[in-house]
């Protein structure tokens, strides 16, 4: 990351009428979170099932919840209350006080299922989870269409990888499932989620047609590009601009500015930077 670049996307967040804050695994590592990018990811983050020879793509099959339910909520349980525990870095604070500053308000997409950015105070109303939340459930077969909000322990023996109980569905008694998107998942209800996109859509039809919008990514792959591609399509929008921060995948098209750093670093040195040249709204 050079100096100049950081200067560049300080003035752009100084000038901005508008920030969409869009995020992808990379932004939770610095809460304690995993990353399980690759086999080797996610193998470290969970031993057990590297002795098996289970994959995160094989782990997170929606097939799990109606064929075993205690493999299944195993891997999702532990994940459940691994999330409840982590503490959003600091990084999050800092964006949430910017985004507050803007004129036109601001939004956050990400494809996380952490709700990371609610338990940092993010307001729900201006955040669209794509791919769902681990803190919400469904039942298996969807027999009533209902979401609701997961509160349950489920005990997983760190050993096996097995879970001893799990969420059972309020309507038909069957098994529940997290509200989560999976691989080759047919059975997800999007409502939730669908819900949070038209809020989405509304915000962006609110702005004005010269409103200067800067998109900052965090931590956003090259396996699923769902995150990836809403910023570079987002920036070929007039007066909008990208900024991406990744530690190993910062290039960015042509005219855009790619940060190299994880995610509370570079909001950290970005904060000092505003500071030296106030002021952000």
């Amino acid at each position: 990351m050079t100096t100049s670049d950081l200067q560049r996307a300080t003035t752009w967040l100084r000038e901005a009428d508008a920030l969409l804050i869009t995020a992808g695994a990379g932004m939770g590592v610095d809460s304690g979170l995993p990353d399980f990018r690759g086999n080797e990811g996610f193998w470290n983050a969970y031993p057990p099932y590297r002795h098996l020879g289970v994959r995160f793509v094989d782990m997170a099959s929606p097939d799990h919840f109606q064929e075993d339910p205690a493999f299944a909520w195993g891997f999702y349980g532990h994940r459940t209350h691994l999330y409840r525990e982590a503490r959003p870095h600091a990084g999050f604070s800092r964006l949430l006080n910017w985004l507050e500053r803007y004129d036109s308000g601001g939004f956050v997409v990400t494809s996380n299922v952490d709700g990371q950015f609610q338990k940092a105070g993010f307001p729900a109303d201006a955040i669209h989870e794509v791919h769902g939340s681990i803190h919400h459930l469904q039942c298996v077969r969807d027999c009533s269409g209902d979401i609701w909000q997961s509160t349950a322990t489920i005990p997983v023996n760190p050993e096996t990888m097995r879970a001893s109980e799990w969420p059972l569905c309020p309507h038909c008694g069957g098994t529940a499932r997290p509200n989560v998107l999976m691989f080759g998942d047919w059975g997800w209800n999007p409502s939730r989620s669908d819900g949070q996109e038209r809020a989405f859509a509304r915000y962006l039809q609110r702005l004005d047609s010269d409103a200067r919008l800067v998109v900052l990514e965090f931590g956003a792959g090259h396996t699923i590009r769902t995150i990836r591609h809403l910023g570079e399509t987002l920036a070929r929008r007039p007066h909008a601009r990208l900024i991406r921060v990744n530690t190993a995948d910062w290039a960015v098209p042509p005219g855009q500015i790619g940060l190299s750093g994880r995610a509370e670093e570079v909001v950290a040195q970005l904060e000092l930077s505003l500071r030296e040249q106030p002021s952000l709204r």
